[in-house]
């Protein structure tokens, strides 16, 4: 019988955290499946299969994604994540002509993967650092081959690798303080471009290998000693029949151009003009096509393009022909068909394209409204149509809005919002309303009898310019909440609210210091985009704080620079900004209550407010910061002699060799329903509710020791401390604190509870409860005490009441990662702990009854037990169940943070998790209680009620004649 009760309690909680159900995907939650913005040395159109004329757009973006999307459709074909977390730019990648296999290098790692279905064929990986990768297209075999140059230690590698295998075919060492630069190939030979010499002198060196062996054939010096940096060098060509070498003078007044290979080593210098802001070189990298180039300027003014041709025999450049000036940034790329050369120019109202031969337009589009974007750069596809005198054009365009746009024969036949890639923070937000009715009731209550009359009439007459299209509305809705269609559950389109609280918006902040909203009403769709804090190429905007205010309708951004802005978070406005600095360094930021509501306070790396205007009056609440990696203290600021100073009120100072890997805080929506847990028996464990904590998990990575500390942050006090061995420092560590207990994950040693007292590694998850007393019915030293200060000791025992402490641990398959907890409006409903799985890509939700530290070990619990506190029996594993993923079967890669939100109705929590892509969802950890299902039959029962109706009018006239007749019987 209790085995029996136990597995149908089992079965329960299975049903009740079943994520997401098939009819629901794509209803309730919503995901961007994103790429990252393309590199444009890293974008191409190319051919996965050799027999076929369908091609594949090819990309490693700017956060180490190397993906393949349909060029038709704009759909995903395959994705694979190349660099760990969200990285930078960088990375290389390149796709032999005609073989169905691409080659991408990122880091230490040179892989090679499957063109048309993203699967690993190969990978590699070798000391130092990729600084670029190249195709042998022509080599001793038929077979073609991967160029990968590496810097290791000062040593400059270059190595041959199989294309097939992956193996090292040969490897060429050259024991100098050359900086490698890139790898060049022509026909006959391969060339290594290095930076020469010393950081304030340096030049540029060429040297040749033979192609079969790897064997120093030849080096020269190139350009002026002194005249070269490392960021002027903007080209190197490679598969060409001439390969140049292409570099500006630092103050961008010439063009440097070096045609590698012939005897003479032909130098051709080009003078640019005086307001040149860029310059970029396009040229062929087919060894077939002809050896030209274009050189496409941007000045302050617009863009104009020239084209250059080069002698084979002799090196000579000379100019052929040039494209005018026209305004706005422009893109130019190239495109090759056999020997033919085309070079693609993207202007602000029309798509053209040119042969390298002469400068006789060969197609021009002229471009719709909706694709006039403003192009930073493109690569494009011409395709010669049947009959030889007309092109089909598509261009693939990275817009100045950091999107991906496909303009075909000048429409846009899709548009990829991959600016919203590369989140590094998140935070759920109301939606403004016009006119808040809460406030406007307040504002009423607080007037003149009179004034409230007034005002309250007025407000009715101009609600009535609403109510013939509410009346129209009406007979769609009965409708549509009968057949359970979609409600209409507003009164003006756009932004709205619902009654279940379900349309919020999102903001979102990227690395590149773009602010997005999503509204989730409408499937995670984008309200507005504001870039608010452009970056640098190869720079990162670093959030350390994002407050929204809901009053006020705004949300408040603070930066590592010291950057700060308020943003309106209906449309994008920003209100206030202030640039970063680089010698303003923000360590942290901290929420403080203030008159009128929260504000952000950034500090420094000293501990001191960095801004002044928070220094206006003294804040009275204690402050928890983090001092380098190993100390902890609790501040606070105060008034001495009209000058704000900071206050020191506790410190936690680690062990040596100790450093924090994580700081858990409690949410700060994190209702309490029930101060106790009634147990099997009917008595009650109290809860230890100290809405002033926060976790510490420190690492030693020496003794591989993982220290968890539980904190008061008013006084500092330990309330609780554990210590786990054989963890792994290296691999993420990850907490969440919420009510009354708190759990970690992490890599580390586990013995086995099952007698053996084996000792197991692998990740786990720990999760320790907090009670007030270990007995029941019991609150401890504090008895019923309605108050109660940290600062002020109890007598009996004296010093600050400690919680007691129940603990327990399971063992998972994969990582878990960006631990959180969900938020509901009451907290009635049960919370679910939620994890990002990195290597399944999914996020997963785990009932707080599977994780309960109170089940029992080594025993069955009692009906009792499974009654009152729904436990069963411990088991030291967790076994991942696909059902349990609230991502079902979507692939949601780079997630670096999830954050939660509670909905009006209390069943329901709201998820977002940001990265690399954007996925939100809706949560019911103890199931739609408060909500009729979607396939609830609301025409059987209407129909019931309705037949009950008849039944009762058709039936009283017959009861009431029978009792009628019943009285007269008596009297006869």
């Amino acid at each position: 019988m209790r085995r029996s009760l136990q597995s149908a309690l089992l079965l329960g909680l299975s049903s009740l955290v079943a994520a997401v159900y098939k009819d629901e995907v794509g209803h309730i939650d919503f995901h961007h499946a994103l790429v990252g913005v393309p590199q444009v040395e890293t974008t191409f159109f190319h051919r996965p299969k050799k027999d076929e004329k369908a091609s594949l757009l090819y990309t490693l973006s700017d956060v180490g994604v190397l993906g393949a999307v349909n060029p038709n459709t704009g759909a995903l074909v395959w994705r694979q994540q190349v660099a760990p977390g969200v990285a930078g730019r960088g990375g290389h990648l390149r796709a032999p002509e005609g073989e169905n296999w691409v080659a991408a290098a990122y880091g230490q790692q040179v892989q090679a993967w499957a063109a048309l279905s993203g699967r690993s064929v190969w990978q590699t990986e070798f000391d130092g650092r990729v600084k670029d990768l190249e195709i042998m297209e022509l080599t001793e075999s038929a077979r073609k081959d991967v160029l990968a140059l590496f810097e290791e230690d000062g040593v400059t590698v270059l190595r041959r690798l199989h294309g097939v295998l992956g193996t090292v075919v040969w490897e060429f060492r050259e024991v100098s303080r050359d900086i490698p630069l890139q790898v060049s190939t022509s026909v006959s030979n391969v060339y290594i471009i290095s930076l020469h010499g010393s950081p304030s002198s340096y030049s540029l060196k060429v040297t040749t290998l033979e192609p079969a062996t790897g064997g120093r054939v030849d080096h020269w010096i190139v350009g002026t000693k002194g005249g070269v940096q490392p960021e002027d060098v903007m080209f190197v060509g490679a598969n060409s029949a001439a390969p140049i070498l292409a570099w500006t003078s630092s103050d961008l007044s010439t063009l440097n151009v070096h045609v590698l290979g012939p005897k003479s080593k032909q130098d051709f210098v080009y003078a640019l003009p005086a307001d040149t802001v860029s310059v970029d070189i396009h040229a062929p990298h087919l060894t077939q096509s002809q050896p030209h180039f274009l050189v496409h300027t941007r000045t302050a003014t617009g863009n104009k393009a020239e084209v250059f041709h080069t002698n084979l025999k002799t090196g000579q450049i000379t100019k052929a022909y040039e494209l005018p000036l026209l305004p706005g940034l422009g893109a130019i790329s190239t495109s090759s068909e056999g020997a033919n050369v085309y070079f693609t120019r993207v202007t602000e109202d029309e798509v053209l394209v040119v042969s390298s031969e002469s400068h006789s337009i060969l197609a021009r589009d002229s471009l719709s409204p909706e694709a006039r974007v403003e192009a930073v750069h493109a690569v494009s596809e011409v395709i010669k149509k049947a009959g030889g005198k007309e092109f089909a054009i598509r261009s693939a365009t990275v817009t100045t809005s950091q999107d991906w746009v496909l303009i075909r024969n000048g429409k846009v036949d899709w548009t990829r919002p991959e600016g919203l890639s590369g989140a590094v923070a998140a935070a759920w937000a109301e939606i403004p309303e016009a006119e808040d009715l809460a406030k406007v009731l307040a504002e009423e209550a607080h007037t003149n009898p009179w004034n409230a009359y007034v005002h309250r009439v007025t407000r009715h007459i101009h609600d009535l310019q609403y109510l013939p299209d509410y009346l129209a509305t009406i007979p769609t809705r009965v409708i549509e909440s009968i057949t359970g269609g979609a409600v209409v559950v507003s009164k003006s389109e756009g932004l709205h609210r619902d009654s279940f609280g379900f349309n919020k918006i999102a903001i979102i902040a990227t690395r590149r210091g773009r602010f997005y909203a999503l509204d989730t009403g409408s499937h995670g769709e984008i309200v507005w985009a504001a870039d608010v804090f452009p970056q640098a190429p190869g720079a990162a905007f670093d959030v350390k704080g994002l407050l929204v205010n809901d009053a006020e309708g705004t949300v408040t951004v603070g930066g590592s620079k010291g950057e700060y802005a308020v943003i309106s978070v209906a449309d994008g406005r920003v209100i206030e900004t202030q640039p970063g600095d680089e010698s303003t360094a923000v360590s942290a930021t901290a929420v403080i209550e203030r008159e009128g509501g929260k504000s952000l306070l950034a500090l420094g790396q000293n501990g001191m407010p960095v801004d002044g205007v928070s220094t206006e009056r003294p804040i009275d609440q204690t402050i928890v910061v983090q001092e380098e990696d190993d100390i902890i203290k609790g501040v606070k600021f105060v008034n001495e002699g009209g000058e704000i100073v900071k206050k020191e009120v506790w410190q936690l100072q680690l062990l040596p060799g100790q450093k924090i890997a994580n700081l858990a805080q409690r949410p700060a929506h994190d209702p309490i329903a029930s101060i106790g847990r009634v147990l099997g028996d009917r008595t009650v464990n109290y809860k230890y509710l100290n809405p002033n904590t926060v976790v510490v998990a420190a690492i030693d990575s020496a003794a591989s020791s993982l220290s968890v500390y539980l904190l008061d942050t008013v006084t500092g006090q330990m309330l609780t401390s554990q210590i786990y061995d054989g963890v792994d420092g290296d691999k993420d560590i990850s907490c969440t604190l919420s009510e009354n207990w708190y759990a970690c994950a992490f890599f580390g040693q586990y013995t086995l509870n099952d007698g053996s007292d084996r000792d197991i590694k692998g990740y786990q998850i720990v999760v320790t409860d907090l009670y007030e007393s270990p007995s029941p019915n019991d609150r401890g030293p504090l008895g019923d005490a309605e108050t109660f200060s940290p600062l002020d000791p109890v007598d009996t025992p004296t010093g600050v009441p400690l919680p007691w402490v129940v603990s327990q641990s399971w063992i998972v398959s994969e990582p878990l990662t960006n631990l959180t907890v969900t938020q509901t409006r009451q907290g009635i409903t049960s919370r679910q702990l939620l994890a990002y799985l990195p290597e399944s890509h999914a996020i997963l939700g785990i009932t707080r009854h599977g994780i309960d530290p109170r089940r029992p070990v080594g025993r069955d619990p009692s009906a009792a037990e499974i009654e009152a506190e729904g436990l069963v029996r411990y088991t030291p594993a967790i076994f991942i169940d696909g059902r349990n993923l609230l991502t079902h079967e979507r692939d949601i890669v780079g997630v670096r943070g999830i954050v939660t939100t509670p909905a009006i109705v209390e069943s329901t929590s709201l998820l977002l998790a940001y990265g690399i892509d954007v996925f939100g969802s809706q949560i019911a950890p103890s199931g739609t209680f408060d909500i009729l299902d979607k396939g609830f039959n609301k025409v059987t029962l209407l129909g019931t009620v309705l037949a009950l109706t008849w039944g009762v009018v058709l039936l009283a006239p017959m009861v009431r004649r029978k009792q009628i007749n019943r009285k007269w019987e008596a009297f006869m």
